[in-house]
């Protein structure tokens, strides 16, 4: 026998069904988008941070190798500074002497003093540059490498992000093959109650009279 009420009320229990499917499908592919719009946001924030840390080490490097090469150039002017006292002595004392200063032990002694300073100047100079080129080469070496990294960093979030992107897709697509699956069955379902071709069953109460079938 047709009920058109209970049809309709499978009906609409099936319409809620899926119309709660779709929402929480929805729901599942906002939580998708968001973690793809969370995982690049923070990758580009510590692209960011990890490049200004950078700077302000390969700052901190060059400020470092140029003071030490200041140092090297001050020990230089130290040495020559020196190096001039002590020839200036030599000459005091052999005009003391009466000795020729340009001439014999005086002069061979400030020669010699001569070339021990300029020997250990030139030493100085070149720890200066060296101090210099080494510090440009690991200021520079160390922005290339954050550089490097920050790349690889911002790859692999674009990847995860286009996983996430994917995953939101498919949760949705999922989720509305779901509702249409279940609003398809109840239609079914409803149209079988409503035009009484429901399977009938026996009421518990009803009596049977031999001969006869409910």
């Amino acid at each position: 026998m047709a009920d058109p009420t209970l049809a309709g009320v499978n009906f609409i229990a099936a319409y809620g069904q899926a119309q709660a499917q779709q929402a929480a499908a929805i729901q599942q592919q906002t939580g998708y988008l968001l973690q793809a719009r969370n995982t690049l946001a923070v990758s580009e924030v510590n692209a960011t941070f990890s490049q200004q840390h950078a700077n302000i080490q390969a700052g901190r490097t060059l400020k470092r190798a140029e003071i030490d090469a200041m140092n090297y150039q001050i020990a230089g002017n130290t040495l020559l500074k020196n190096m001039r006292a002590v020839n200036a002595s030599v000459r005091a004392r052999a005009a003391a002497s009466g000795i020729s200063f340009g001439e014999g032990s005086a002069a061979a002694i400030q020669q010699q003093n001569i070339a021990n300073t300029m020997f250990d100047v030139g030493i100085t100079d070149l720890s200066a540059l060296t101090a210099r080129i080494m510090g440009f080469e690991d200021a520079s070496a160390m922005m290339q490498s954050t550089e490097i990294q920050n790349i690889v960093n911002q790859f692999s979030a674009k990847q995860q992000t286009g996983q996430y992107n994917l995953a939101a897709s498919a949760a949705r697509s999922t989720g509305g093959l779901m509702a249409t699956q279940t609003l398809v069955r109840g239609g079914i379902d409803a149209y079988k109650v409503g035009s009484g071709d429901a399977p009938k069953t026996a009421k518990a109460n009803s009596p049977v009279t031999p001969g006869f079938t409910i």
